[in-house]
């Protein structure tokens, strides 16, 4: 899964990067000789589109996501256990419904020809393949989670649990934090 995590970051990186690289030479075309290209908002779009999903996959395979655990910290072994088992299939559920909802779009899109109201008048079945393809990640990569935290939960393996989809401790944080700033340090030395 951290394989996983990694290609969608680097996916996700290379469209923001080359977004803003399109932006930025639209503007500087724009300011110094009056022309557009025309569009780079509508690629915009499509270039957040995909990255999205594979944004949401990246922090929950990493579990960066924002966990306010004040509470969570508190309470006894089982209930966070349940509680963070809970998340990992609600999660997954909401991954599914959006690529049925990704899907039934991308059909109807289809079935009506259906292009953008923009002047390339792009064929939304394209762009559509490619954030059809990326939610699909998304909910492939929240099904295994799901999964795999629903067989813990019915193993009653609780500790597994909390260990694999729980919040990470303030000590815990603070320790990958400082690994990081090691390896980025490594690096910067000749």
């Amino acid at each position: 899964m951290t394989f996983c995590a990694r290609l969608m970051g680097i996916l996700f990186g290379t469209f923001m990067l080359l977004l803003a690289v399109l932006i930025t030479i639209e503007t500087l075309i724009r300011k110094f000789f009056s022309l557009s290209f025309g569009g780079v908002d509508e690629l915009g779009g499509y270039a957040i589109a995909v990255a999205a999903p594979l944004a949401f996959g990246v922090a929950m395979i990493e579990q960066s996501h924002i966990r306010i655990n004040l509470l969570h910290m508190r309470l006894p072994t089982t209930v966070k256990a349940i509680l963070n088992a809970l998340a990992a299939l609600s999660l997954g559920l909401l991954a599914a419904f959006l690529l049925y909802f990704t899907v039934q779009t991308v059909l109807d899109t289809h079935n009506y020809r259906s292009i953008a109201q923009t002047p390339w008048a792009t064929p939304l079945i394209y762009p559509q393949a490619v954030w059809l393809v990326a939610m699909g990640i998304f909910a492939a990569s929240a099904a295994l989670l799901a999964l795999q935290a629903l067989r813990l939960l019915i193993r009653r393996d609780w500790p597994a649990l909390n260990q694999r989809f729980g919040p990470a401790s303030a000590s815990e944080e603070l320790e990958a934090e400082l690994a990081d700033l090691e390896q980025r340090e490594k690096g910067a030395q000749p």
